[in-house]
């Protein structure tokens, strides 16, 4: 395992400095999952919610969460991100719905943090949403799935 880059050699956190590194394209995509009752479930698919289009709130917040990851994480650097995707799979049988964030930038540091962040994001506005229906809602799984790009290689979860 490398060393952690984001304290230095005297054990104090610091902004990791990626000024030297060459800017590349890169990718990552995060997912994560939110549990419901059935009811819920269903109010949600059919798009009948009182507070309206859950989805489309959900996608639009997971968009913003990932351009604002820098003020949310301490250490993160600001980045411009050149995409951010969000898509939801909806699996009936356990009235869970998973998001998946693809985010995108052309530069000198990753963009994990920014996938990752919109997934939580994401769906904790479905639980906002929601919550007056469905307290018992939970998050789980939440978790890098691929990263493409720079110095430390591709990675996809096995």
């Amino acid at each position: 395992m490398s060393e952690l880059t984001h304290f230095d050699t005297q054990g104090q956190a610091h902004m990791v400095d990626v000024g030297a590194k060459p800017g590349t394209h890169r990718v990552a995509r995060a997912r994560g999952l939110i549990h419901m009752q059935p009811a819920t479930f269903r109010v949600i698919r059919e798009g009948s919610a009182k507070k309206g289009d859950v989805l489309g709130i959900a996608r639009i917040a997971a968009i913003q969460g990932a351009k604002r990851t820098a003020d949310l994480i301490p250490l993160c650097h600001p980045l411009a991100l050149t995409r951010v995707a969000a898509e939801f799979m909806f699996d009936e049988a356990t009235s869970t719905i998973a998001l998946e964030v693809t985010a995108e930038t052309h530069g000198p540091t990753g963009v994990e943090m920014e996938a990752l962040t919109a997934v939580s994001v994401g769906l904790l506005t479905i639980y906002d949403m929601c919550k007056a229906i469905d307290r018992g809602m939970t998050l789980a799984e939440i978790g890098l799935v691929e990263k493409r790009g720079g110095q430390s290689g591709h990675f996809v979860r096995g």
